[in-house]
């Protein structure tokens, strides 16, 4: 008889969370510590979404996708999470750029930027500040229509190698590109280059158990192998879930699913509006990626002058088509020292490439072997020329690609930032069409990666808070702070 994940679960809450990626969670634990009944759905026997990891035999503990973020992670993570959990978030102080149009190490931030620039790139100091004065300066009320390509050619023009610098490590944490708006660059790097890069100290696997900790010391009801098939919306209004199988009634959805699923799987396009429907049908999806896990042999320690972060290209110039081609000409190494996991003798490499979902549908399971296979040998003999005699120091590698992150966690075309730009706008726009649906997740500007999840959580909670007790929304403001 197949287990019942939902035994016990009430018939009725105030809010239904669909999704554990960290805005889902987030916003579940802020709902229940303002005394709401909260019943959080995961359809993965595991809570994270793209903030997750996985074991493999021999004690390896892989960390799923690049794990840096801005240091207002640490004020978001005390004020809605824990001390121990904000406390645990430590700064990545050497992060490589190696390419053929410079190489060198930086802190990742304003102060040291600014000397990169002046002393190895030899920019006038005024067009260095001015360029970051203006970055900071950009918020969602500016003009669009100015792409991130022309906000850079105003500041340096013709200066491909300062470009360069300046977008590629971008680009991997939202998924930015040069044709996308420049507020979507602007405000990602400028939190950025606050105070540099930073990372979770303990392992993703850690990181999650905490936030389980705290969302059961608060009571909200956790349930995983819980698969939401569709919402129920009478007269305009959410009234219930259908979770395998079951129908659970609630005052609100929170959904933390892809934006698309939500509006025309879970709900459906005939309760909402023509021109609504259309704008969210026009929402581009962001491209996924391609991970290798690569594991060393117990106790054989990698030299830390790797860095901790590697953005390394044998491309000649930044394009989007060349970060996207399935022939890798730039990958971003991520070095996990024994210090990542006190107590652990491991160390580990993941390297990350963006990928389009369309080169690798489609394909026979043999050829799709054979590509995973390839994509594993072309990034070991890639990285060899960092360290030199990988292949031999190797007990475990493994390869994920755009169809593996669909398959985990139900992302179309297994978008690993969510959508575009003009997602936001929809994804804010859903409670006046649907009342009691709410979205969260990563959808541009700052709405990917881990701050962005987080405080996107914070905001959509507040929201339902705010409707449940008869109050206003919070306004798009909320997303520039």
């Amino acid at each position: 008889m197949a287990k019942d994940f939902l035994k016990g679960a009430q018939d009725y809450y105030d809010v239904v969370v669909i999704g554990s990626g960290l805005a889902g969670l987030t916003a579940a634990n802020a709902l229940a510590k303002q005394g709401r009944s909260v019943l959080l759905l995961e359809q993965h026997y595991q809570l994270g979404g793209m903030a997750t990891w996985f074991k493999r035999a021999g004690g390896h503990i892989f960390d799923i996708s690049l794990h840096g973020f801005p240091v207002g992670m640490i004020k978001s993570c005390r004020r809605y999470w824990t001390r121990e959990i904000a406390d645990s978030i430590v700064q990545l102080k050497n992060i490589r750029f190696d390419n053929p149009m410079f190489s060198l190490s930086t802190t990742f931030d304003r102060d040291d930027f600014t000397r990169q620039l002046v002393e190895k790139f030899h920019v006038p100091q005024e067009q260095v500040v001015a360029f970051f004065d203006a970055a900071r300066a950009l918020n969602f009320y500016d003009d669009q229509n100015q792409t991130t390509g022309e906000f850079f050619q105003k500041f340096f023009p013709g200066r491909e190698d300062v470009i360069r610098l300046l977008m590629e490590p971008i680009t991997y944490a939202n998924g930015s590109t040069l044709e996308d708006p420049a507020v979507s660059y602007g405000i990602v790097f400028s939190n950025f280059m606050s105070k540099g890069v930073f990372t979770f100290e303990g392992g993703t696997d850690r990181l999650i158990g905490l936030m389980k900790d705290e969302l059961a010391r608060n009571g909200v009801d956790v349930r995983i192998r819980s698969d939401v098939e569709k919402l129920h919306v009478r007269n305009g209004k959410i009234e219930a879930a259908v979770i395998n199988g079951r129908t659970i009634k609630c005052g609100c959805v929170v959904s933390n699913a892809n934006l698309k699923s939500t509006i025309f799987k879970l709900v459906g396009e005939e309760h909402f509006d023509r021109s609504f429907i259309d704008e969210a049908r026009a929402v581009r999806l962001n491209n996924s990626s391609c991970q290798v896990y690569i594991a060393l042999k117990p106790g054989d320690h990698l030299d830390e002058s790797n860095g901790d972060l590697l953005f390394s290209s044998t491309a000649p110039l930044f394009r989007t088509e060349a970060l996207l081609s399935r022939d890798v000409t730039s990958r971003t190494y991520s070095f996990y020292y024994p210090r990542t996991r006190p107590g652990s003798d491991r160390s580990m490499i993941v390297s990350s490439t963006n990928a389009n979902y369309s080169d690798w549908a489609g394909m026979s399971d043999e050829e799709y072997a054979a590509e995973k296979n390839d994509l594993i040998e072309t990034t070991l003999a890639a990285l060899e020329a960092y360290i030199p005699d990988v292949r031999s120091r190797i007990q475990y590698v493994e390869a994920s690609t755009p169809k593996t992150f669909e398959h985990y966690t139900r992302h179309i075309e297994g978008a690993s930032f969510g959508t575009k730009f003009e997602g936001l706008a929809v994804s804010r726009a859903i409670p006046q069409q649907v009342s009691g649906l709410y979205h969260a997740g990563s959808v541009g500007i700052i709405m990917s990666g881990w701050l962005g999840a987080v405080n996107y959580g914070v905001i959509v909670a507040n929201d339902v808070d705010a409707y449940l007790s008869g109050g206003r929304p919070a306004s798009v403001e909320s997303f520039a702070s």
